[in-house]
């Protein structure tokens, strides 16, 4: 298992406590790409985790409140920006435009960094444990976060949902980053295979959990969903793991049936 080093904040043990959930909107920018965030956040005092998580295509980022809530309740800040030109309703719509997302996910974490000292959200941010997540395109848009050159070495873990690496490649280099995949085996979207092969390829420490059925989305959106709970569970305890260090963590994602695990 490849070292990761701890935040001053997150000295190997996560947050027992759920916390209550706060959310607000803020405007970020990239050039001329405008970047509505919105973050979802623990209404408490402390420094957490940040996540920064990108939507699939014609998503937004309240589409995936149901999960993201969540894990702002297990103590994690997760900051989910609006695409310019991929998310629901946009005037000039360009799937192609997946391939400058990752520079977007740069851009927000510069921005929740640029926040003035004594803005509330920025406050409470532990900014040498972030993340990159994402669902579909949004997966994609995560995994060039760690492939696309140069590398923004600030992520230091990913969670890939239902993604692969179209047009992004599989250029892994430099400090390893322990990342998540997780993908229903009959996703009539985005293939499995598609994702597993990004998975064979990432030479850092690595876990992929199939899920049954062939839920594109559901598995990630709807608490109605047979594979939510799952989803919510194992993506949690490995954001634990990967961004507080908790051993406790690794060890109950490493119990989860059908888990491929290079961790």
């Amino acid at each position: 298992m490849a070292s990761i080093a701890p935040s001053p904040a997150a000295a190997g043990h996560a947050p027992t406590k759920t916390f209550a959930v706060a959310t607000r909107t803020l405007r970020f920018k990239r050039g001329d790409r405008k970047l509505p965030t919105t973050v979802y956040y623990p209404k408490a005092s402390g420094h957490f985790p940040v996540v920064i998580f990108g939507h699939g295509l014609n998503g937004n980022p309240t589409g995936y409140a149901e999960l993201l809530r969540r894990w702002a309740a297990a103590g994690f800040v997760i900051a989910a920006p609006a695409f310019p030109h991929t998310s629901a309703g946009v005037a000039k719509f360009d799937v192609m435009d997946v391939l400058n997302q990752p520079a977007d996910v740069s851009a927000v974490l510069d921005g929740l960094t640029a926040l003035p000292a004594s803005d509330g959200v920025r406050k409470i941010l532990d900014l040498k444990a972030v993340a990159a997540a994402g669902h579909s395109a949004g997966g994609i848009t995560t995994v060039g976060v760690f492939s696309k050159q140069p590398r923004d070495t600030r992520f230091t873990a990913g969670v890939v949902l239902a993604g692969n690496s179209l047009g992004v490649g599989q250029a892994f280099t430099g400090t390893p980053a322990p990342m998540l995949f997780v993908h229903a085996e009959q996703d009539p979207v985005v293939p499995a295979y598609t994702d597993r092969a990004v998975f064979d390829a990432l030479p850092w420490p690595r876990a992929y959990l199939p899920l049954t059925g062939d839920g594109h989305s559901a598995p990630y959106v709807s608490r109605r969903d047979p594979q939510f709970t799952l989803v919510v569970s194992a993506t949690v305890d490995f954001l634990r793991w990967a961004l507080y260090r908790d051993a406790s963590a690794r060890a109950r994602l490493l119990r989860v049936r059908g888990l491929d695990s290079h961790l």
